[in-house]
């Protein structure tokens, strides 16, 4: 069986589409603000609401009403307005001490929320834990949401921890993620090419692919190969290999991944492909139960 997250498009199309170190790492780049100028049907307050809590989430320590307003490019009193509006409804605190604003216990709801939704079953589940195990790494499963590539399981531990940003519901950097190029390279190219148009290709690290043709020439040797490689694309000094998982119907619903530090999986790669091939097979029988 399979979860309303591994859906492929919002069409209902089964169409064929084809992780710097492990453990503690920076997060990606903080997104500047938005343009002000509301898309049509928006409602401005919220849109602000909701970037004031992504910035002040990006901040280990909270931020000062100061560096919000900075940030919303919006006067102190409309930011004091916001804060106090958020603060209420729980998903900001005021940290009268430090004179700072941090996230609040509410937000915690939407965490938990996000991962019902992706959860994925017990079957899958075990197929991971299993790819961890035989691959000595760090394993990723990710699905598509819509058009979105979305970690949905990670099996670690302390020996092998995950890259941190790439947690449960992490949908960024498809380009620099090899669990992300499988489900890329398995877009029909009108998919591929709307949801490029939509995020973009944000240099991560030094060797991350930027340019759409050469995105789209690496692509087709992913399809050929049946894996997706990926050397200080994501990070610095990270390494991840992928291969792409099944449905019935012949259409890539899911990728499984591994990572490790590159130096490490140079020494491992063809042993690391071998139990990437494996584990996808094994997810690819899952989702099909």
């Amino acid at each position: 069986m399979t979860t309303s997250a591994a859906s492929p498009t919002s069409r209902g199309r089964e169409s064929r589409r084809g992780v710097g170190e492990t453990g503690r790492v920076e997060a990606l780049p903080t997104r500047p603000a938005r343009r002000e100028t509301p898309a049509a049907g928006s409602v401005q307050s919220v849109a602000r609401a909701l970037r004031a809590l992504e910035f002040v989430a990006a901040s280990r320590d909270g931020v000062t009403a100061k560096e919000l307003a900075a940030h919303l490019d919006i006067a102190l009193p409309s930011t004091y307005h916001v804060l106090t509006t958020l603060i209420e409804a729980g998903y900001l605190v005021h940290l009268s001490q430090e004179h700072r604003y941090g996230l609040g216990y509410r937000v915690r709801l939407l965490e938990q929320g996000l991962e019902k939704q992706l959860e994925v079953p017990p079957q899958t589940v075990e197929a991971i834990k299993r790819l961890h195990v035989e691959a000595d790494a760090a394993a990723y499963y990710a699905v598509y949401r819509d058009l979105d590539v979305v970690v949905a399981h990670v099996a670690d531990s302390d020996r092998r921890p995950r890259v941190r940003v790439l947690d449960i519901g992490f949908h960024e950097a498809t380009h620099a993620t090899a669990f992300g190029k499988v489900m890329l390279a398995a877009m029909t190219p009108e998919d591929r090419d709307a949801y490029l148009d939509r995020v973009g290709l944000r240099r991560c690290a030094e060797h991350t692919i930027t340019d759409r043709a050469d995105l789209e020439e690496h692509l087709v040797q992913v399809r050929k190969s049946g894996v997706a490689l990926e050397i200080n694309e994501f990070q610095s000094g990270l390494s991840c290999l992928a291969a792409p998982v099944w449905s019935r119907a012949g259409a890539v619903v899911a990728s499984v991944a591994v990572s490790l530090p590159s130096a490490e999986f140079a020494v491992r790669r063809w042993d690391l492909e071998r139990a990437v091939r494996r584990g996808a097979l094994v997810a690819t029988r899952a989702v099909n139960l």
